[in-house]
């Protein structure tokens, strides 16, 4: 399953691989992801782009798209969140 959304500059993509739900932020060339196991019950992780190395781990999606926000250099209300990633979380 795959979907993406464009809203205020910000291109958010969803996507689950063999072993995550993966949701990357794009915004005048920065990046963030969030990530979480496929079954969709372990914490989020937070990374510079898909496949960067882990910065945090978060059990509140409120959390991690805070941090994600961070990384862009917006605010978190601004990120667009494509509708399959709207359960991330615990």
């Amino acid at each position: 399953m795959s979907a993406s959304v464009t809203d205020n500059g910000i291109t958010a993509r969803y996507e689950e691989t063999g072993t995550e739900r993966l949701l990357t932020f794009e915004r005048e060339g920065a990046t963030a992801a969030i990530a979480q196991n496929i079954d969709g019950y372990a914490m989020l992780k937070v990374r510079p782009s898909a496949d960067g190395d882990e910065l945090e781990r978060y059990y509140g999606f409120d959390m991690a798209l805070d941090h994600a926000a961070e990384l862009l250099g917006v605010a978190a209300h601004d990120l667009p969140v494509p509708e399959p990633a709207e359960d991330m979380g615990m």
